[in-house]
């Protein structure tokens, strides 16, 4: 290596060491959302409890004597409250009513058509400790066993929010008379009424009552927004939570996610598009079992792709650490990299690695070395298959900087795109009628070649994906 070309490296790895840590800031700041996320609905549901004991006689009128004698000691000082006229004590009671129901609207407790009831056992106004009112739980019970078109109002506004789509709430609660309302609604009425203008909030909206309509009730619904940012910690794509979790992407999303939409969430990298596609399958084949990722180390010696494809990014850093690599190991942090793109991948190879992990071309020992504990990971029908692929006429390797380009379309495919449901519309990023993989199967039988990538159509795909010229 010539002196030269010294500075240039240290200043490389200067830049890949800020990177490194650029995306740590990222993590955490991401992280820290959540937890504030979690302590606001925490909140929420303890104020929804003040409110319970505050709306029983016995606790309106405990709350109403402490706030009585607070203000009426703040009026003037060394006079005692009981020496005050009634006129002044009725004043500040009403004020401090006034004071207190005030302050429940503005945090959202209560909404402003609630109405004064008749006692009734077991009701509202009963005091029956946790029977007092309806808590979320039992909300969504009753609402289980109600068929959606015969929700009421309130109903789907609570619908609304868990779900993730609360912003909605107070323009359905005007425009929504019953689930049928939603269930008959156009996306263009959709977006007039309610003014659902992020397309993946209305594509999330039109799944979710798409589901309502089949009264199918897939696996994949039961992952929520906020098990899909974890999700991308552990396929290795943290940069990418803040889009996700603002666009309200879930379990059922991930199903339906075009070509498109990872490029509305600011995804462009071919390799991450690559990543999100294994990833996305192994969900698949494992039936959306939140658990199904592999996060701890295990023993290296005997390892499979059965295992590997299940590998999450921090497990292969792990491996890395294990084979003597533990310096480039960091390098993989926001790379993509986890086990299913580099078993389900055929263009995802030793060289690919090496790569990402910045280890440089004259280092001929060391590549050698990686090839050699890469190649017995992923172990000889997939290292077969993979050279193969690269042999290809027409192969184009994998690259760092490739990136993908949206589909042009010309005004009247727009016009027949507009008219197209959700289940019509183009290119899924893994598309659902993929056969299971031996690898995931157990059935050796099988050739490698039979699921190169996510599919049959993986090389098909690939070639799709229209590239930017490398970046240097």
């Amino acid at each position: 290596m010539d002196k030269d070309d010294v500075p240039q490296l240290n200043k490389c790895n200067l830049n890949l060491s800020l990177e490194s840590q650029k995306l740590g800031l990222m993590d955490e700041v991401s992280c820290l959302k959540l937890k504030l996320e979690n302590m606001e609905e925490k909140h929420i549901k303890i104020i929804t409890l003040l409110l319970l004991l505050l709306l029983s006689p016995k606790g309106i009128a405990e709350k109403m004597k402490d706030m009585t004698n607070s203000d009426l000691s703040s009026v003037s000082s060394g006079v005692d409250s009981g020496q005050q006229s009634p006129v002044l004590q009725e004043n500040v009671k009403n004020s401090s009513i006034r004071k207190l129901w005030g302050k429940m609207k503005r945090t959202g407790v209560l909404s402003d058509d609630i109405e004064p009831t008749q006692f009734k056992r077991g009701g509202f106004r009963a005091t029956a400790g946790p029977r007092l009112t309806q808590t979320p739980d039992s909300g969504r019970s009753s609402r289980a066993h109600t068929p959606f078109s015969k929700w009421t109002t309130e109903q789907v506004c609570g619908w609304l929010e868990d779900i993730g789509l609360g912003q909605y709430v107070s323009l359905a609660r005007q425009w929504v008379n019953s689930g049928q309302t939603l269930l008959s609604a156009t996306p263009q009425e959709l977006e007039k009424e309610i003014c659902i203008k992020h397309p993946l909030h209305r594509k999330k909206l039109q799944l979710s009552l798409r589901a309502f309509s089949y009264k199918t009730m897939e696996k994949s619904s039961e992952l929520d927004h906020i098990w899909v940012t974890r999700w991308l910690d552990d396929v290795g794509l943290p940069q990418y939570k803040d889009q996700f979790y603002e666009s309200k992407v879930d379990g059922r999303m991930l199903q339906y996610l075009t070509v498109n939409d990872l490029l509305f969430l600011k995804v462009t990298s071919q390799l991450h598009h690559l990543s999100i596609k294994c990833a996305i399958h192994v969900l698949h084949v494992n039936k959306f079992n939140p658990n199904c990722l592999r996060r701890r180390p295990g023993d290296e010696n005997k390892t499979s792709p059965s295992e590997v494809v299940q590998w999450s990014n921090h497990r292969v850093m792990e491996w890395l650490r294990s084979v003597d690599l533990a310096e480039y190991a960091p390098n993989l942090r926001g790379s993509g990299v986890h086990g299913g793109l580099i078993i389900l991948e055929p263009r995802f190879q030793s060289e690919t690695l090496a790569m990402l992990l910045n280890i440089p071309p004259q280092k001929t020992l060391l590549r050698r070395h990686l090839t050699t504990n890469f190649n017995s990971l992923v172990g000889p029908q997939a290292q077969q298959e993979k050279q193969e692929f690269a042999n290809a006429s027409g192969h184009a390797p994998l690259t760092t900087t490739a990136k993908v380009r949206p589909t042009k379309l010309g005004f009247t495919n727009f016009r027949q795109l507009r008219k197209l449901k959700v289940d019509e519309s183009a290119d899924y990023i893994c598309p659902m009628d993929t056969g299971t993989p031996p690898a995931l199967s157990g059935t050796p039988k099988r050739t490698y070649g039979s699921f190169r990538g996510i599919s049959p159509n993986l090389a098909r795909d690939s070639d799709r994906l229209e590239k930017v010229g490398s970046k240097k």
